[in-house]
């Protein structure tokens, strides 16, 4: 989202994580602005009975838990490395400089911010529809949507059965079926394993 070479000209620092490294905690308070410079991040909370709930996932060249640096409010997910990452990290001081001194940075943020309250209502919304196969397509449509070929099976999915049941609130078995079903519909096809959407 914002540039590299921005970032380390204002005192970013690079880290290392592995997989399953937590980058910061539910209830931690926010302290830096992260952006994954390889790898993949999840943000995700855990039920009383310890089933993972997933919030979103991001990749390279996406931040993550910046809403939380304009609040004085806690972490209320957890931020983990899902494969081994590494993450530029900018302090909070830092950051609003650089936000205050590049209008343009600071849209970018806003545009981004304005993106993830999209998703946040669209998944709100998710969770009020009860058939697997409509929670599955929301989701995959809005997945599809940052992608410029719009034709059928064009698009493959970047996420585990797993993560797409941990994503909709679904059983990994639900995911299964819904995903069959939505094959022999013809609404997605599976190629090696892969669901080309």
């Amino acid at each position: 989202m914002i540039i590299e070479d921005l970032l380390i000209s204002f005192g970013a620092e690079t880290k290392e994580y592995k997989t399953e490294d937590i980058i910061f905690r539910e209830g931690e308070f926010s302290m830096f602005y992260y952006q994954v410079e390889e790898g993949q991040v999840k943000l995700n909370n855990y039920t009383e009975s310890g089933k993972e709930f997933i919030q979103n996932i991001f990749s390279s060249g996406q931040s993550f838990g910046e809403s939380l640096l304009f609040v004085d409010r806690p972490y209320p997910m957890n931020a983990i490395a899902m494969v081994d990452s590494i993450i530029l990290r900018l302090p909070k001081s830092r950051f609003m400089d650089l936000i205050h001194k590049n209008q343009e940075v600071s849209l970018d943020v806003y545009k981004c911010l304005a993106e993830r309250m999209y998703y946040r209502y669209m998944m709100l919304y998710n969770l009020s529809v009860q058939k697997p196969v409509l929670k599955l397509k929301q989701l995959l449509d809005y997945l599809k949507s940052y992608y410029e070929d719009k034709s059928p099976y064009s698009f493959q999915v970047p996420m585990t059965r797993q993560q797409l049941a941990s994503l909709t609130g679904l059983r990994v078995e639900t995911v299964i079926r819904a995903i069959k079903s939505m094959e022999k519909d013809k609404i997605l096809k599976i190629e090696n394993r892969k669901i080309m959407y």
